[in-house]
């Protein structure tokens, strides 16, 4: 699946928050998510612009492979495959015999909202700060997919330079 988004670092998440429900989006509730990312043994996902997560939030636990960013966009766009565990902490141990090494966390609370058929979230980055994400659909909207998230940011406020590096790339850029 392709995963088409913007992400801008704002100051205060309320404005966003109150201007979505005006809009009507559909909410969910805030969530805490912890992400445990991987290294490859037989390459470095740093040098390949490759990612190997596992996501653990209250409702269980996801593992995700997220392939280089497609330069073509200039968004961020990249393949991502997802895939529900059964036990975060069993697939770890799996990773880590086949030689993974896990490399850095990265730690959010994150509000989902639903918009004209885009995700936002509302996300506190630990040792970061506040961001908004907006993701495309994975199916077709009839409209470009870089077109219709910066269409989505602008109806809801969000402005700004969008910001290419994932929050892991963000963390560990930090001096």
């Amino acid at each position: 699946m392709l995963e088409v988004e913007i992400k801008t670092r704002v100051e205060d998440l309320g404005k966003v928050r109150e201007r979505l429900l005006l809009l009507h989006a559909s909410p969910s509730v805030r969530i805490h998510e912890r992400d445990i990312y991987y290294n490859a043994p037989d390459r470095d996902f740093g040098i390949t612009d490759e990612a190997l997560r596992l996501r653990f939030t209250e409702e269980g636990c996801l593992l995700t492979y997220k392939g280089p960013k497609m330069r073509e966009f200039k968004l961020k766009a990249r393949e991502e495959l997802n895939t529900i565990v059964e036990s975060g902490n069993v697939m770890g141990s799996i990773l880590e015999r086949l030689g993974f090494v896990a490399v850095a966390e990265v730690e959010k609370w994150r509000e989902y909202y639903e918009y004209r058929g885009a995700l936002v979230s509302l996300d506190e980055v630990k040792g970061l700060g506040t961001y908004v994400e907006i993701e495309a659909p994975s199916g077709a909207t009839g409209q470009n997919p870089q077109e219709f998230v910066m269409e989505v940011a602008k109806e809801i406020g969000v402005e700004g330079e969008p910001i290419l590096a994932s929050y892991l790339e963000l963390l560990l850029s930090r001096p």
